[in-house]
């Protein structure tokens, strides 16, 4: 397990980086070619995304939307 992230400009960071993944995986995937797979790799980023920012807004006690 990876150490927490408790440091909220870490934590902006943290995501940050991790959208710039998501963003180079979609301008990588040609539209003509995506397949399921592809589509999947996408929105587990997304998921992965979103987890994080649950722990985050938990950790730091704010309420989530």
């Amino acid at each position: 397990m990876s150490n927490s992230i408790t440091d909220k400009n870490k934590q902006v960071n943290y995501l940050k980086e991790r959208l710039q993944i998501f963003v180079e995986v979609l301008d990588a995937i040609d539209p003509e070619t995506a397949d399921l797979e592809d589509i999947d790799r996408l929105i587990q980023i997304i998921d992965d995304v979103e987890d994080k920012m649950d722990q985050f807004n938990n950790r730091n006690g704010f309420v989530g939307e």
